[in-house]
């Protein structure tokens, strides 16, 4: 996954964050480590086996992997600045290190084996291959005070939840929906047809868009679970190597229409501001800041459903300062900092109680109705989303080795861009 910062184009006032109550606060006394039976991320045993059962004081720093605007402090923009108010309540120094593609985390996430950083916001399509590999720890969710309060759907996804084991905190997500401008395709599409059935997109040659992301081909194999029954796909993340084929010569095909891909959501707005893209997939960002522009866009959950990505804060396996990344997971779910993020960067919360805050519409929250925009509360909404997560050859069920990895997927990628 690729990702820009996003920042909300909103005026917005300063905003003084006052730690949350519910917040979790540091022992006194103990040697610093979380307490447990077990070395951190030892996995041995069944759920919660060798967990931590208490955080201890802080280890005085904490360095993690980002996607940009994932630790502000203030230096952007003055209003958002969740990093001092964490600083100043745990006495945890905030190291953060931007990383442009999930890839990108993955590679450093190894660095050091393992320990130069302490924790990830990871997007689905890394999250699973951290955990395969041993990169991250199983964590205690009894240790995250807002824990109950992040949406059901977001408590034990599939992309950071193996065996009931959970290895991360959810923090925020969206789904990819299909805009088009309403001046040029005059009727209202309601399947993602227009972009795959070669006889539609070929009205529209040149000007359609699509994610830049190997990723992408699990959009193209939900379109086939609906229109190639034949093919027995059950998930777009799971494919055999026939039903991948068939994904891939979907997007093969497709690729003569595709004018611009994109990766930074920056650029898609432009490409539908100029006109040069007309259809394809996007975000709710980039649809409602081209609303707010008076482009004549429009977006909808075609019939096939949709992928989404859903980020996730993991601690690694072998991180140097765990007691502060537990208080950084905890702290960056509470429903201040989750309304902070989600209208500075453009997306919707991991935790629900933030709606309080951000549809007020006044003080710091300028986006008034922000929920309601982002669908947050909106269960056929994320019903409709089939979450990334990162292709393995395990695929999960009896056929067992007998899914395409993710490596397999980057290469044919390349192959169909060209």
């Amino acid at each position: 996954m690729i990702k820009g910062r996003i920042t909300a184009a909103v005026a917005v006032i300063s905003l003084v964050l006052v730690a949350c109550s519910g917040g979790t606060t540091p022992s006194t006394g103990g040697s610093g480590a979380l307490r447990s039976g077990a070395p951190i991320g030892s996995g041995s045993g069944g759920p919660g086996t060798n967990l931590p059962t208490a955080i201890g004081p802080g280890e005085g720093s904490l360095n993690i992997i980002i996607w940009a605007g994932y630790a502000e402090d203030g230096s952007n923009k003055k209003e958002y600045d969740w990093v001092h108010p964490f600083e100043q309540k745990t006495g945890c120094k905030v190291n953060s290190k931007p990383a442009n593609t999930s890839d990108e985390m993955v590679t450093l996430m190894r660095q050091g084996g393992g320990s130069v950083y302490d924790g990830v916001s990871a997007s689905g399509d890394a999250t699973r291959r951290l955990i395969a590999n041993g990169d991250v720890a199983e964590i205690n969710p009894q240790l995250i005070p807002d824990w109950n309060d992040v949406a059901p759907f977001l408590q034990s996804p599939p992309h950071n939840t193996v065996g009931g084991k959970h290895y991360g905190v959810s923090h925020g997500w969206g789904g990819n929906e299909l805009m088009w401008r309403t001046d040029v395709v005059k009727t209202a599409p309601t399947s993602w047809d227009v972009v795959f059935d070669p006889a539609k997109a070929a009205a529209y040659k040149g000007k359609l868009t699509a994610y830049d992301s190997p990723i992408y081909i699990a959009d193209a194999a939900l379109y086939l679970k609906a229109h190639r029954p034949d093919l027995g796909i059950t998930d777009p993340y799971e494919l055999t190597q026939p039903q991948f084929d068939a994904a891939v010569a979907l997007l093969t095909e497709q690729r003569p229409n595709i004018g611009k891909y994109w990766a930074a959501y920056a650029d898609e707005i432009d490409n539908f501001k100029s006109g040069a893209t007309v259809v394809g997939t996007t975000w709710p960002y980039q649809v409602n800041v081209l609303k707010g522009e008076n482009v004549p866009v429009q977006a909808t959950v075609p019939s096939e459903g949709m992928t989404g990505w859903a980020d996730t804060w993991m601690m690694s396996a072998h991180a140097k300062h765990p007691n502060c990344m537990y208080q950084w997971m905890a702290w960056m779910v509470t429903p201040q900092v989750q309304a902070q993020v989600a209208e500075s960067f453009g997306e919707a919360p991991a935790n629900p109680k933030a709606c309080a805050l951000l549809d007020k519409g006044v003080g710091p929250y300028a986006v008034k109705n922000f929920c309601t925009e982002y669908r947050v509360n909106d269960q056929s909404f994320y019903n409709q989303i089939s979450f990334w997560k990162t292709p393995l050859a395990d695929c999960g069920d009896s056929r067992g080795q007998a899914c395409i990895d993710y490596s397999v997927w980057t290469q044919k990628w390349t192959a169909i861009k060209g």
